[in-house]
């Protein structure tokens, strides 16, 4: 029965689906290029562990949400790829990170709720036989409330949630009749700082999340994307 349960779960296949949202102000040049250089790795780190586990990854997609400030200039505050098959499409995925640079924001706080909310609606695998679907944010700072600054902007998005609350509605939580996203394939990390909105209310109150704290205004002094990784491998 065993051997069984085993050769089936060989049999298996997995789809992995990870949105990064990049903090791309100013306060985030010291860290920017390490989080790009180890996003760069997602695909052979996430293979060999799971290779570890006896397991291999059918489909792996990313989608980059670089994000700054629609109230310091509305034009650049979010650049955005679609999902990426990775190895397949690795060149369009490695240019677009080269392109990001560490710039702009003003004060903070920034435009990261508008980033989270696109990840939530992303258009998240639906097939193969096991998913995970990742948000992954990198911050050094708090964020405005959702549809107050730079909201009547050309480019802010359209059709997201105007409050937080709204927000943890397409979140969703155990037998959610308003998610978007599927319950038990989700996970949010968040590298982002003791401040609201991430301590509290999302790392207190939002299930399936993990929180890492980095120092406002002062970039991210380190980060574990082993943490990412095993969230994504033991998961499956």
């Amino acid at each position: 029965m065993n051997a069984n349960i085993e050769q089936y779960q060989g049999n298996l296949q997995y789809a992995v689906d990870i949105v990064l949202c990049i903090d791309a102000t100013a306060s985030m040049y010291p860290v920017l290029d390490s989080v790009k250089s180890s996003a760069l790795q997602f695909h052979d780190r996430l293979n060999d562990v799971m290779g570890k586990k006896g397991k291999s990854i059918s489909q792996l997609r990313v989608k980059v949400i670089a994000f700054r400030d629609f109230g310091d200039d509305p034009g650049s505050a979010i650049e955005q790829t679609g999902f990426l098959q990775l190895p397949s499409q690795s060149g369009d995925f490695e240019r677009f990170l080269g392109g990001i640079d560490a710039d702009g924001g003003g004060d903070i706080p920034e435009s990261g709720l508008e980033a989270l909310a696109l990840a939530i609606n992303a258009p998240w695998e639906t097939g193969l036989d096991r998913r995970r679907h990742v948000i992954v944010m990198f911050t050094d700072a708090p964020a405005h409330p959702l549809g107050t600054v730079g909201a009547s902007a050309q480019g802010y998005p359209a059709g997201i949630p105007r409050t937080i609350d709204d927000l943890f509605e397409q979140w969703g939580y155990a037998r959610s009749q308003t998610a978007v996203m599927e319950q038990s394939a989700k996970r949010l990390v968040l590298f982002a700082p003791e401040e609201a909105p991430w301590s509290d209310p999302i790392a207190e109150e939002w299930d399936l999340t993990l929180h890492f704290a980095s120092k406002a205004g002062e970039g991210l002094e380190e980060f574990e994307m082993d943490e990412i990784i095993e969230t994504i491998a033991n998961s499956l």
